[in-house]
């Protein structure tokens, strides 16, 4: 089996036409905001969803009073975090929010 030539330069050019396709923009100068906006975004969808959990759990009455205190607590010292957090790194609330193309965004608008 022969190896495969590399591509030409205008071969490369004419895939980059194809389709309605995003690519990645690695700039080296904004990696750490880049990868902390990711991490940002999946602890924010985590919150989110225990947030829901929780209000189904209290809407149930399955949580005693003390419980209940202890995840409210909880939960907005989460969320002034991760306003901090996103402060610090310049980042928006909007900003957290993935758009899934035909899906939506990932998180749902508040």
């Amino acid at each position: 089996m022969e190896p495969s030539e590399p591509a030409e330069p205008s071969d490369l050019a004419a895939d980059k036409g194809r389709g309605d396709r995003k690519r990645m923009d690695l700039d080296p100068d904004t990696v750490e905001r880049d990868l902390v906006k990711l991490v940002l975004t999946i602890i924010e969808l985590l919150r989110q969803l225990m947030e829901r959990q929780a209000v189904r759990r209290f809407d149930t009455g399955d949580l005693t009073e003390d419980q209940e205190e202890r995840i409210g607590l909880t939960l907005m010292l989460l969320e002034d975090r991760m306003a901090e957090l996103r402060d610090r790194y310049g980042l928006r609330a909007e900003d957290l929010n993935l758009d899934l193309g035909p899906l939506g965004p990932l998180l749902p608008r508040e």
